[in-house]
Formats: C-alpha cells, sequence, structure tokens
C-alpha cells in the first residue's frame, strides 16, 4: 500500500500553494535487485516541512512557481507554491510537465552503457572509431565524453553570453548535432583528454551523435524503446525540434541580465541548442521513477552500473561519473543524480544510493543564482532531514554550469 502526504502552508499562503494530489507511482522492482532495508534505514527521516520552506524561500526570491515530489519507498511527499502560468494565475502543481535540461545527460548515458553491455560500443575506445574524423584528437575516448574530461569546448559559453539575446537568437533554431560541435572545435580545448573535470554540452552532443550512429535511430527512439516504454514514462517526451511542451505544463521564465527587467517566458523553443544534452520534458512523478529504477538495477547491469559511479572530483561536493552526478550533503549523506537548466526551468533530480527515496524538485525559472542556491535546500531536506546543516556564506553555493558554465549568472532580483 502507498500512502502520500502534502505540505501544507499557511492560510495566507493557500491561495499560492497547489496541492493536487496525483496517483502514487513507483516502477516495480524486479527481485534480486532490491536494496536491503539497513541501507533505507541509514536515511534520515525527511523535513518535508523543510522542503516546503525552501520552495516558498524560492517564490519569494524570484519564482514564479516552485514545486518538489519526494518517493521514500511506500510513501509520497508532494508540495508547490506559486503558478505555473504568470498570464493566467494558474497554481503550478506536480502534475505539470516541464523541460529538464542537463538531466537528459543521464538518459543519453543510460542509452550508451546499454549498448556497451550489448558489446556495440567500447567506453575506452576513441569516439573517432564510431565517428570517424569528427574530433580533432584520436585520444578522446566515449567515457572522457560521458564524463567531461574530453576537454571540448562549450559552446553555450558564447552562445548565452548575453542571456536573452543569445536566448531568442536560438529560440526557434534547428541545429544539426555538427553544427554544435563545430561551434566548440572553434575554440581551444580546455585540456587534455582524461585531464580534469571540464563541464562541456558539447560532450553530449557527441553522446547523441554515438547513440544515432550505433543504432541507426534517432535519440527519441532510443530513449522511447530503452526507457520511456519499459518504465511506463507517461510524462516524459523529446519532441525536438517542436517548440511546445505536449499536454498539461508549467511555463517558464528567464530572468534577464539586466537588474529589474521583466521576465521573459521562455516556454516555446527547439532546445535544438541542447538536444541530447538537454531536450527532455518530463515531471516530478516521471524523474523519480526513472532515477529509482535507474539506482535499483533496472536500466543497466550491476557491472554497468557501476562504471557510472567511477566518480571523478567535480568541485566542492560534487563528483562526477558517467552522465551521473553524486553530491555530498551536510549531515554525510551522498545523493544520485543531475540537475539541469534550460531557459526559464531549473531541476533538480537526485536519489539515494539504493534508489528507494528520490527527490524531484522545479523552479520555473533560470539564470537567478539565488533561486538556484535556494533549491539545493530541497535536497537536505529530503535526504538530511532535520539533521541538515545551516548553509553559511558561499561553503554550499550551486555551481551553476548546466549552460554556458563559464557565464557568471545573475544574482538575486528582490
Amino acid at each position: 500500500m502507498v500512502s502520500a502526504t502534502v505540505v501544507r502552508g499557511t492560510a495566507a499562503a493557500a491561495a499560492l500553494v497547489s496541492l493536487l494530489a496525483v496517483p502514487a507511482h513507483a516502477a516495480s522492482r524486479e527481485p534480486g535487485v532490491r536494496p536491503s532495508a539497513a541501507s533505507a534505514k541509514a536515511l534520515p527521516a525527511p523535513d518535508v516541512a523543510g522542503l516546503w520552506d525552501v520552495l516558498r524561500t524560492a517564490r519569494r526570491q524570484g519564482a514564479p512557481g516552485a514545486m518538489a515530489r519526494l518517493d521514500d519507498r511506500d510513501t509520497v511527499h508532494w508540495a508547490a507554491t506559486g503558478v505555473a502560468d504568470r498570464g493566467t494565475r494558474r497554481p503550478i502543481s506536480n502534475a505539470d510537465r516541464f523541460r529538464i535540461g542537463s538531466v537528459t545527460k543521464i538518459f543519453s548515458a543510460v542509452v550508451l552503457l546499454q549498448l556497451a553491455e550489448e558489446r556495440k560500443l567500447e567506453l575506452d575506445a576513441p569516439v573517432n572509431r564510431y565517428l570517424p574524423g569528427l574530433l580533432p584528437d584520436d585520444r578522446i575516448t566515449v567515457r572522457h565524453v560521458l564524463s567531461h574530461r574530453s576537454g571540448l569546448h562549450d559552446y553555450t559559453n558564447e552562445m548565452f553570453a548575453r542571456t536573452v539575446p543569445g536566448f531568442e537568437a536560438v529560440r526557434t533554431k534547428v541545429f544539426t548535432y555538427r553544427q554544435l560541435v563545430d561551434r566548440s572545435l572553434s575554440k581551444p580545448r580546455t585540456t587534455g583528454p582524461g585531464g580534469a573535470y571540464s563541464y562541456s554540452n558539447t560532450n553530449f552532443v557527441v553522446a547523441g551523435m554515438l547513440i544515432e550512429k550505433l543504432t541507426g535511430h534517432s535519440v527519441r527512439t532510443e530513449y522511447q524503446n530503452r526507457i520511456i516504454d519499459p518504465l511506463r514514462l507517461r510524462d516524459t517526451f523529446y519532441v525536438h525540434p517542436r517548440t511546445t511542451i505536449p499536454g498539461r505544463h508549467a511555463r517558464g521564465y528567464l530572468t534577464p541580465d539586466t537588474a529589474g527587467a521583466a521576465l521573459v517566458d521562455s516556454t516555446e523553443q527547439t532546445v535544438s541548442w541542447a538536444q541530447s544534452a538537454g531536450a527532455v520534458i518530463s515531471s516530478t512523478r516521471d524523474l523519480n521513477t526513472f532515477l529509482s529504477a535507474l539506482l535499483g538495477g533496472r536500466l543497466t547491469s550491476p557491472a554497468q552500473l557501476a562504471q557510472m559511479q567511477r566518480w571523478v572530483p567535480a568541485g566542492g561536493s560534487q563528483a562526477y561519473g558517467l552522465g551521473l552526478r553524486r553530491r555530498d550533503l551536510s549531515c554525510g549523506v551522498s545523493v544520485y543524480g543531475h540537475t539541469g537548466a534550460v531557459q526559464g526551468y531549473y531541476t533538480y533530480a537526485f536519489a539515494s544510493k539504493d534508489g528507494r527515496r528520490s527527490l524531484a524538485a522545479l523552479a520555473n525559472t533560470s539564470n537567478n543564482s539565488t533561486v538556484l542556491n535556494s533549491m539545493l535546500g530541497t535536497l537536505e531536506s529530503a535526504f538530511c532531514g532535520k539533521e541538515a546543516k545551516p548553509r553559511r556564506g558561499s561553503a554550499l553555493g550551486e555551481m551553476y554550469e548546466d549552460v554556458a558554465p563559464g557565464i557568471p549568472v545573475v544574482p538575486e532580483r528582490n
């Protein structure tokens, strides 16, 4: 039996809160891969009231709306505050779909690890073995690409050096993968192959090219056949190059670089600048199902899941594997998943080591560093509970690197 709870605010906040109860859903786990009860017990109880406070804080700091869903074994908690649409003032809800940005990278990595399991790919083989002549260095391997250690420059730094003009210039454009890679190759590489971690969307554009070359199918087809259909993800889509989000969805609002300027509705766009690096659409429910299935062993073999979790330092309290990020929280708990930024949306999607507790949270704004840093608190509340330590100064500040990692992000807009 599955129970569900909602987080309720004060009467004054009630008009700003969407508490839509959506059906609880968790992908069944196959016998033999269920994690031990001991590992699940090691997590502190979640602080659901604290989670609610984080969402309210993000809204005060400029997000039109914010929401989260926490799946904790047989219990589901969800909360939402603010609006999904500034025009109609419809409240945001966990039933809404949204653009998940770089959480897409996990989808791409899973497909490639499945292909490695099928012996269609070797992680330590040069990318140029499969895509002859694409890259200028035969030493760059598939593993280097998936772990952001290829040294390939992130073309989004130039593309979005000016946030709103950069976005409007590409909002309706359709790029080929090769055009995006060529933008990267026009700039010097950041490190030698296998060097230090350096986040770059170019890496996962290359990942998309590998998927399509090795399978003969589009990334949409491979996501659908290998992940979306097996897990029955009813809110997850790859619609590129279409510009709209199907069905009920939260609109996204981009924060301009100029202080005090009005938010820009950025909902409709091709996301062709990202594609296999960031163009998937999903919901909090589906993201939790996906991560629970991945970390619970349902999407890859144990050997390939272990490859995903070969960590390299990624700055501060983070490490990066193959398309998968590890965050070490204030209470000593580590969580696994990814952040996702695409114009108008900022997503957190993380789960415990065994996949039995998962958290997906969204603020429907982007390019606002204060909101971004506040949303990090959703992980602390969900996985550290009341053991979460107060965050002081910038020591636990978020690294905003999903889009244009070399460009400073806009501070608070109050």
